[in-house]
């Protein structure tokens, strides 16, 4: 442990023990004692003589290593020089009684804290520096940009995490939502999208990746109810969903915004299914909106799908915006 000054192993109080010679004025070196005389500052020494205290005025001591009589000493004298340390108290806080710092504090190695954490202002990390748990140390990773990553997907119960939004700024065959994003980290998924076609009267469909393809054949079956006339659509043992009540078209002001909640995506017990709504716009001054769903054929059930594929029957998306949330239990 540091001190300031001397450690007190050695004190603060230091006695030197000469004997003099006959007519010696000067002492200094080692003493009786094979100790090296040494001082900070003449106000902080004290001077006996056969064991009589001396005034300042019968000495110098001004070298810090020698005291200089001004009567020389008789043969056999004793000469003791009492030195008292000189140091200052530091401004510090206590390390029993605690207190506060004024002052920025800066810590270079590890800071250890044992007892509840206040702070009354931000709380600053550097780039891509984590925050975790004792068992999980980078739950939380902050980037440059300040994008917030969970290494678990998960906070707390219930909720949504934002996994995909992305825009679609020119003409695509169709939109895939790969694996990164439909994968076994939930079991549930959002879909949110608005896309507009480059063909005039066609319908929007929906494919599911298994094990990194598109699955094919006739396994699919959907229906579409309008939700202000007694009319839908029902197909049964199809290629691909279908998104939409009424075919949609291409020009400028049309086109479809759909949201679905997928459900089963990992499970090999129930078939994949989705439900939700979808507004479509032909041209007419009113949006069509429905009810729409759909699922895997009960033989497909053991469908574990890992992306989806958006097109349209035919043509391009020309725009639009697709959005992918993960649904926390």
């Amino acid at each position: 442990m540091p001190y300031i000054g001397t450690s007190p192993s050695n004190g603060v109080r230091r006695v030197f023990d000469y004997t003099a010679t006959a007519g010696q004025t000067s002492f200094s070196g080692t003493d009786n004692n094979s100790q090296t005389l040494v001082y900070q500052d003449s106000a902080y020494i004290d001077v006996y003589q056969n064991g009589i205290l001396l005034i300042p005025s019968d000495y110098t001591a001004t070298t810090g290593t020698t005291v200089v009589l001004d009567t020389g000493a008789t043969v056999s004298d004793t000469l003791q020089i009492v030195v008292y340390d000189v140091f200052s108290v530091a401004d510090t806080v206590s390390a029993s009684d605690g207190g506060s710092f004024g002052g920025n504090v800066g810590v270079g190695g590890t800071l250890s804290v044992t007892g509840i954490g206040t702070f009354s202002d931000d709380i600053i990390i550097g780039d891509g520096k984590t925050i975790g748990s004792a068992s999980d140390v980078d739950a939380m990773t902050i980037s440059s940009g300040g994008v917030v990553t969970f290494s678990q997907n998960t906070v707390g119960a219930g909720g949504m995490d934002l996994l995909l939004n992305s825009t679609i700024s020119s003409a695509v065959a169709q939109f895939d939502i790969s694996s990164t994003y439909i994968n076994s980290t939930y079991d549930d998924y959002m879909i949110s999208g608005t896309l507009q076609p480059t063909s005039d009267d066609i319908n929007l469909l929906m494919s599911v990746f298994e094990s990194g393809s598109v699955l094919t054949g006739d396994k699919y079956s959907f229906e579409a109810a309008s939700n202000s006339a007694s009319s839908y659509l029902q197909s049964n043992a199809i290629h691909r969903f279908g998104l939409n009540r009424i075919t949609i078209g291409g020009t400028v002001g049309e086109g479809i915004t759909f949201n679905i909640i997928c459900h089963n995506v990992n499970s090999t017990t129930h078939s994949f299914c989705y439900g939700g709504d979808s507004q479509s716009y032909d041209g007419t001054p009113t949006p069509v909106t429905a009810t729409i769903g759909g699922a895997l054929l009960p033989s497909e059930r053991n469908v574990v799908v890992n992306g989806l594929r958006i097109s349209f029957e035919s043509g391009n998306i020309a725009s639009g915006i697709v959005k992918v949330y993960g649904i926390r239990k």
